[in-house]
């Protein structure tokens, strides 16, 4: 190798780094350059040499960073081949460059100083302590130098510190040498931090003239202009200090922390007053307030409670905030206001009834201090109390605490005003704006945060109310009564529901909106706290009547009165003579229009009041039925007169006030009188369902498209809508049937039931059988329902499609709204209250279907817990089902089966009787189970082409948007299935069924955890059992369980393996399986492994999965033993082993962690990495001579793992 060599070599890197870099270089030039400099890191024999060449301090920037990436490089892969005596070279090279390679501190890039750090780490993770004892001296040698290395070597402790313990980035045992040696100097290595921060602050502060206190402020001495430059040094190399502190504190024993009576805190609490500083000051505060650990180390942190300590946070923060919105000076502030609350988690968790920590003579200083930043302007500061606000309020101690209770009013004022929705990032009504303008990027994203933000102030209120509820309530009738007599302002936007009308930003709403909130937290909190004998019933009812005497036409706020009154409302227990005017109050809002007899159609915020008005009556009459009974005739005589005029209200509206008379009726308690009022409830519809002309449009799809007017050509299509009134008359007969069905019960208590005629026998069992008094008017009508959702399931065939008008081609599909909510796009704000409901009358055919068929569903899926027993035994149900609910599924879009499967068929069979599995729910699930499964192989068959298809071959007739939203629909519906089968056949100890299908949809972001074991209660359901016993059920479930494991779903992943996969297969365990079965179900989870290996969560319990099943059936079948065989990359002696010690019996077993990690690392080959790992050059660190001797046996393995417990005896023994 000659100097030549080098040269010229370096001249062609220095060329090609720069055609890399000009902006100007073409695509192809820049690509060969690329290539030119990637085979020299890989291939070139020289790379050391020239690797220095190009980091010499006469090369440009660019050059020398790229000089220092090839010698990174060489460290990286090359390390383990290099001579002894070419790793000293590098290394003392390396360690000249720090010494005297680089500019000046202020000068050099910070590219360049965090590339050289890299090297330096990348050395130390190879080689300390073994081979370089003296690494450290070196440094500190280093940091001797002057300010330019001491920032370095802080940049190297800090990569250290963040490889080993934070990322982990290198193998165990490596990482166990260096940690623990580090751990033994920790001692030297803090004071090293300690001492160079101190320094150089204090060297700062002596050239900058630092003002001493506040009264130096408006003074300080002018720095001289040639120690500027030194000053500035100085204060680089403390904020690296800082950040290099922040590194380590948050992992070395709480002792270094806490040393020297708290040095450190005092330092940290110092430099909050340091501008330059005092952002890492405060994020190396925080990570020391946070710390976890015993309470014991924990306590000397009270020390920050301390005059001291609180004065320089307290004075930090008034300065900060004086100053303006500055972002520097927020952020700040946003890192203070974490101290203040993880000062009081480190309170809470201190201040116990038995610890001797007494609470801080500081405390009240403290508690200010906290509510300053609870009414800061900032929304986000004042969010980010709360927690703490509701750690101090439940607290045993603190809760009873004279100075916390005394804070509490003032608590409850600011949350009157920060539940004021303002500070919207696009506009400039409220000094909040500007900060929403730092944290949020949209309206959309500040609505969100403030909705969560609105619930969480709920909470904590309610806490606060819970040690005072009188204060609350007096405040809340207060602001009451000032919004009663406060003029409206509806401020510059007017609503399009009407002149001089509120939209959702005006200045009256918002505060309406705020007081209706705080009013209802706060009252249901006083009843549940308070005596009956203490509730102040004369106040209570003073406020209803008020709000009960108030009229308004504006119908955002008339929708926050009525919620005044449902807040108000238990006050009417104590005084049941003023329900008739509550009543009068909801009825007319039931009716409630912006301009009478309008022919436009109703905005959002006019249907929301009468919905508001219909809820709160089906509330009040769930919540107090004995209170309403008395009025019954009052409130039926009501509902009669509205139900009078077809026109008044909508087919929704009626069925909700027919609903609240159904649930008062089931307080007669009496099986005939009740029967005899659902006659003459359900007379009207009946006469309706049962026509000759209604039962020929419901049984033929053809009659049933004209006669809701689908197959019509519009003109006018907002205006014009012949047939609504066609459509109105089926959705109020299908929603009265769902009403009577959802809402008529027997008593709860026997003995009441028995008296009333409900009761009709009792089960083998013991437990009672009941009749409703609805069923026989509901089975009158079920023919014709059946009829009506098999033409509704036929009219998915195209012949029928063909058949809809122009104006109604897309009647069938989604609406907007629905997609959107599938593709979690945010709806505009303002549209969510001003636009009319439905647009066109496009839009309402798309609703009328939509509606009408999740509706019928819900009545089949009510009918099992309504009807019980009457039901079940139908005779031929399970036919009739499969002829109508189940017709013609291969043309019903997965957005129908969704809902088909969630609202009827989950509840029909978990409430069905176990008597009726046989003849009902195994011929009805077996064929649908079957179905399903071919359904959903098919499209994701689809999906997975779609995503090996390039990019430039997809047909653009399927826009994106609509790829997205088919793959999205087919996720949604694969854990619909997968939930539905595991929901049938496997019981698990709590309940968590209906969480998981009224989540959200969409919701991928549920957190996984990384360390999966199946529930140990994961039992087959005696229905489970009976499907099981059925062959081709079986074959069903149990293909479709592990075929879903490599769907690229990783929720429904995750769920079927921890829930479902193993207690299928343990039933047919001791069958004879073929071992071809035995086969593909092993490669189905390790295909599965395939897919969702990059995520912890799947990848955990899928592991856990495959080994149950090869420890189970491995004994049984060499088989798996061939297919283990062919995981790429197997070590095959390392499996000959494992199988050797699973099948000798004799031997004794290893415990079952280190199995399943020996049995993790024989199939590592088949475990998916993320994208960004698969192509990744992977570095290899090998291990050097053990620093520490192992002592056997060693506690922490053997011991435990001996299973008879001699190992610990041992222990014991002297």
């Amino acid at each position: 190798m000659s100097a030549e060599q080098v040269s010229s070599l370096c001249e062609q890197l220095v060329k090609a780094v720069t055609v890399i870099m000009d902006p100007a270089s073409t695509q192809r030039y820049r690509l060969e350059a690329l290539k030119f400099c990637e085979e020299f890191k890989e291939k070139c024999p020289i790379c050391v040499p020239c690797g220095l060449k190009l980091a010499e301090k006469t090369q440009t920037a660019i050059v020398r960073h790229f000089g220092m990436q090839i010698l990174e490089h060489v460290v990286k892969f090359r390390w383990n081949n290099m001579p002894r005596l070419e790793k000293v070279y590098l290394k003392n090279n390396v360690m000249g460059l720090i010494s005297s390679g680089t500019q000046s501190i202020l000068e050099e890039e910070s590219h360049i100083k965090d590339v050289l750090s890299r090297i330096v780490v990348e050395m130390i993770k190879r080689e300390w302590p073994q081979h370089w004892p003296d690494m450290l001296k070196e440094l500190d040698t280093l940091s001797k130098q002057g300010e330019t290395q001491t920032e370095l070597v802080m940049f190297i402790l800090l990569r250290l510190a963040e490889d080993v313990v934070t990322f982990q980035t290198l193998p165990t045992q490596r990482r166990r040498d260096i940690q623990q040696t580090l751990t033994q100097n920790m001692e030297k290595i803090f004071c090293f931090l300690l001492t160079t921060l101190q320094q150089n602050v204090n060297k700062y502060r002596r050239m900058v003239g630092a003002p001493q206190e506040q009264e130096a402020l408006t003074t300080p001495q002018k720095t001289d202009l040639a120690q500027e430059p030194k000053a500035q040094a100085n204060c680089r190399v403390g904020i690296a200090a800082l950040n290099t502190l922040a590194g380590y504190i948050d992992w070395v024993a709480l002792s270094h922390i806490t040393a020297d009576n708290c040095k450190l805190l005092e330092m940290l609490c110092l430099l909050l007053n340091e501008p330059e500083l005092q952002i890492g000051a405060a994020e190396c505060l925080l990570i020391a307030v946070s710390r976890k650990g015993k309470l014991e180390d924990r306590k000397p942190l009270m020390v920050l409670f301390g005059d001291v300590a609180m004065h320089y946070i307290l004075s930090a923060a008034q300065t900060a905030d004086g100053e303006g919105l500055v972002e520097k000076h927020y952020v700040f502030l946003k890192r203070l206001c974490q101290v203040l609350c993880a000062l009081g988690s480190q309170l809470c968790a201190l201040l116990v009834s038995d610890s001797d920590v007494e609470t801080p003579a500081n405390f009240g200083k403290y508690l200010d201090s906290f509510l300053a930043f609870t009414t800061h302007p900032s929304q986000f500061l004042r969010s980010s109390t709360q927690i703490t606000w509701g750690a101090l309020f439940r607290h045993e101690v603190l809760s009873r605490d004279p100075l916390l209770l005394a804070m509490i009013p003032k608590y409850l004022r600011a949350s009157m005003t920060n539940l004021v929705k303002v500070g919207f990032p696009s506009k400039t009504d409220s000094p909040s704006c500007e900060y929403s303008r730092f944290d949020f990027d949209s309206d959309e994203d500040f609505n969100a945060f403030f909705n969560s933000f609105r619930a969480q102030q709920g909470e904590v209120m309610r806490m606060a109310c819970r040690l005072d509820p009188r204060t609350g309530f007096q405040m809340a009738g207060e602001w009451l009564k000032y919004q009663l007599t406060a003029p409206v302002d509806t401020g510059p936007m007017n609503s399009k529901t009407g002149e001089g009308l509120c939209s959702i930003f005006s200045p009256s709403f918002v505060q309406w909106d705020a007081m209706t909130f705080f009013s209802e937290s706060v009252i249901s909190q006083m009843f549940r706290t308070l005596d009956k004998d203490e509730i102040p019933v004369n106040d209570g009812i003073d406020l209803l009547q008020l709000v009960l005497n108030f009229e308004t036409k504006d119908p955002l706020i008339l929708s926050c009165v009525l919620t005044n009154v449902s807040a108000l409302f238990p006050f009417v227990t104590y005084r049941p003579e003023y329900l008739p005017q509550v009543l009068s109050k909801l009825f007319a809002s039931v009716t409630f229009e912006v301009i009478e007899e309008s022919k436009a159609p109703r905005t959002r915020a006019v249907k929301n009041v009468r919905r508001h008005a219909c809820s709160s009556i089906i509330k009040m009459c769930r919540d107090y039925p004995q209170l309403v009974l008395p009025n019954f005739e009052m409130l039926y005589n009501h509902v009669k007169q509205l139900l009078s005029n077809e026109l008044l209200l909508t087919q929704m509206e009626k069925c909700a006030l027919m609903e609240a008379l159904v649930l008062i009726s089931n307080q007669f308690k009496d099986y005939e009188r009740q029967k005899v009022f659902l006659e003459e409830l359900m007379a009207p519809v009946a006469g309706l369902w049962l026509s000759p002309e209604m039962q020929r449009v419901l049984s033929d799809p053809e009659a049933f498209i004209s006669y809701v007017g689908a197959d019509n050509k519009i003109a006018d299509p907002v205006l014009e809508d012949p047939s609504g009134l066609n459509r109105s008359r089926i959705s109020f007969c299908v929603y009265t049937i769902l009403g009577v069905v959802k809402r008529a019960r027997w008593p709860a208590a026997t003995e009441e039931a028995k008296a009333g005629g409900f009761l009709v026998g009792y089960m083998p069992s013991g437990s009672p059988i009941y009749r409703n008094p609805c069923t026989e008017q509901v089975l009158k009508l079920f023919d014709n329902l059946l009829a009506l959702i098999r033409t509704h399931n036929n009219l998915y065939m195209p012949e029928m499609v063909a058949r809809l008008g122009e104006t109604f081609a897309k009647a069938l599909d989604m609406l907007e709204v629905e997609k959107n909510a599938i593709l979690g796009l945010p709806q505009p704000l303002l549209e969510l209250y001003d636009s009319p409901v439905y647009k066109t009358v496009l839009e309402r055919m798309q609703g009328f279907f939509c509606t009408l068929y999740d509706n019928c569903f819900h009545i089949l899926g009510n009918a099992g817990p309504s009807m019980q027993q009457d039901f079940y035994t139908v005779e031929g149900l399970a036919t009739q089902l499969l002829s109508t609910a189940f017709i013609n599924l291969n043309n019903i879009p997965d957005y129908r089966l969704r809902p088909m499967l969630r609202v009827f068929v989950k509840p029909l069979v978990l409430s069905c009787p176990s008597e009726h599995y046989e003849t009902l729910v195994c011929p009805m699930l077996g064929p649908l189970f079957t179905y399903l499964h071919m359904r959903l192989s098919q499209k994701w068959q689809v999906i997975n082409q779609r995503s090996m298809l390039c990019e430039d071959d997809a047909a653009d007739d399927n826009p994106e948007s609509q790829e997205m939203l088919e793959e999205q629909l087919v996720r949604l519906l694969t854990r619909e299935v997968m939930d539905l089968i595991t929901v049938c056949c496997v019981s698990k100890k709590g309940v968590e069924h209906n969480t998981t299908a009224a989540a959200v949809d969409g919701d991928d972001d549920e957190a996984m955890a990384t360390e999966v074991t199946p529930p140990a209660s994961a039992e087959l359901t005696e229905l489970g059992k009976c499907l099981m016993k059925q062959e081709d059920v079986c074959t069903a479930l149990l293909i479709t369980a592990y075929t879903s494991l490599s769907w690229k779903d990783t929720l429904s992943c995750q769920r079927t393996t921890t829930q479902l996969c193993w207690p299928l297969l343990k039933q047919v365990l001791p069958g004879n399986l073929l071992p071809d079965a035995v086969s593909w179900f092993f490669t189905s989870v390790l295909k599965g492994l395939q897919t969702h290996g990059q995520h912890d969560g799947c990848m955990a319990a899928l592991v856990h999965l495959a080994f149950q099943i090869y420890e189970a059936l491995r004994p049984r079948y060499a088989e798996l033993k061939a297919v283990m065989e062919q995981v790429p990359g197997i070590q095959r002696d390392s499996l000959e082993q494992f199988d050797s010690k699973l099948l000798n019996p004799t031997l004794q077993k290893v415990a079952d962690k280190r199995r399943k990690d020996h049995f993790k690392r024989l199939i590592t080959g088949c475990i998916g990495k993320p994208l960004g790992e698969q192509f990744r050059k992977e570095v290899h660190i090998r291990n050097l001579p053990s620093l520490f001797k192992k002592v056997k046996p060693s506690l922490e393995t053997d011991v435990l793992e001996n299973e008879d417990g001699e190992g610990l005896t041992a222990l014991f023994e002297p």
